[in-house]
C-alpha cells in the first residue's frame, strides 16, 4: 500500500474521536517513519511497509487515547514540547497564562525570580525562560516523572541554565523568599467531575483539585499571601471565579483580575498583593 493509500484506509477507523483523522494517520506515518508532513506529501506514492505498526497505533488512538501520548510530544506556544504518559498534556489555554506573566515583567531590568508550582511537562517554565531574558524559575511538582520530562524539554529548548526542577508539594521545599512571582497551572476539577474519554488517559492527579475543586487553588493564593511573593498567577475552572473572588477578601490585595480562554469561559486570575 501506498502511503496515500494508508491515509486514506486508516483514517476511516478514528472518524468518530476526531475532526481530523486523515491528518492524524498522516501524523503517525511521520512519527513512525522519522518524516514531516511536507516530506509525506511529497512522496505520497511511495509504498508503506510499516502497516502493522501504523494499524497498532491507529486502532489505540480508535480507544480516545490522546494523540500526543502516541506521538511523544505536542505544540505549545509555537514549539515543540515533549510528553509522556503520566503527565498532564498542555493546553492552549495555559498561553494566556504566560502570555499574563511576560507582560508583568516586560519592563524589569534586574533579575526575575520565579517559582512554578505544579510545572507537569515544564512547558511554563520553559516559556517563561524563553521569553523573559533575566529569568531564573524554581519548577516543583510532586511527581517525579513529570519532573524528569520537564528537564528534558529544558535541554530540549537549550533553558536548562534558567531553571531548576524539584520535588515538592506547594512550597514544602522551597525555602527561598526573594520571589517576584508565582505561577501555577493546578488541578482544578471537582472530584465527581465526568471527564471526556480522551481525558481519562491522563494523570487524575493533575486533574482533579478536590471535592469542590478549588481547594488547591485556595491554598496556593494562601501560602503564596504566606510567603510575601507580590505577584500570583494562577489557571482556574471555568465556574471558580466568584468563590475565587470572594476568597480574595481575606487577603490584603492590591488588585487583582481575571482573563477568558478562546472559548471565553473564565481561565484564570493575577493577583498583586499588598506588599
Amino acid at each position: 500500500m501506498t502511503i496515500k493509500d494508508c491515509v486514506r484506509t486508516y483514517s476511516q477507523k478514528l472518524k468518530s474521536v476526531t475532526h481530523i483523522p486523515a491528518k492524524e494517520v498522516e501524523m503517525m506515518i511521520g512519527h513512525i517513519l522519522g518524516k514531516n508532513i511536507i516530506w509525506l506529501h511529497l512522496h505520497a506514492n511511495n509504498e508503506f511497509t510499516q502497516t502493522k505498526e501504523l494499524e497498532k497505533l491507529v486502532n489505540k488512538r480508535a480507544t480516545n487515547y490522546p494523540l500526543e501520548y502516541i506521538l511523544n510530544k505536542a505544540s505549545f506556544y509555537g514549539e515543540t514540547f515533549l510528553v509522556k504518559e503520566g503527565v498532564l498534556i498542555p493546553r492552549p489555554e495555559t498561553e494566556f497564562l504566560i502570555e499574563n506573566a511576560v507582560q508583568i515583567f516586560k519592563d524589569k531590568k534586574e533579575t526575575i525570580n520565579i517559582i512554578e508550582i505544579g510545572t507537569g511537562s515544564g512547558i511554563i517554565s520553559v516559556m517563561l525562560a524563553l521569553l523573559l531574558k533575566d529569568v531564573k524559575i524554581i519548577a516543583v511538582d510532586i511527581n517525579e516523572k513529570a519532573l524528569e520530562l520537564a528537564r528534558q524539554n529544558a535541554k530540549k529548548h537549550n533553558v536548562e541554565d534558567k531553571i531548576e526542577f524539584r520535588l515538592s508539594n506547594l512550597y514544602e521545599n522551597v525555602p527561598e523568599t526573594d520571589i517576584h512571582m508565582t505561577i501555577s497551572n493546578p488541578p482544578y476539577i471537582a472530584d465527581d467531575y465526568k471527564l471526556p474519554l480522551n481525558v481519562k488517559f491522563e494523570p487524575s492527579n493533575a486533574l482533579f483539585g478536590g471535592t469542590v475543586g478549588d481547594e488547591l487553588l485556595k491554598d496556593i493564593i494562601k501560602d503564596t499571601n504566606k510567603k510575601m511573593i507580590p505577584h500570583l498567577l494562577c489557571e482556574m475552572g471555568y465556574d471558580q471565579k466568584k468563590p475565587l473572588e470572594n476568597y480574595f477578601k481575606e487577603f490584603d490585595i492590591k488588585e487583582y483580575s481575571f482573563y477568558q480562554d478562546y472559548e471565553k469561559f473564565d481561565r484564570g486570575f493575577t493577583v498583586k498583593f499588598n506588599k
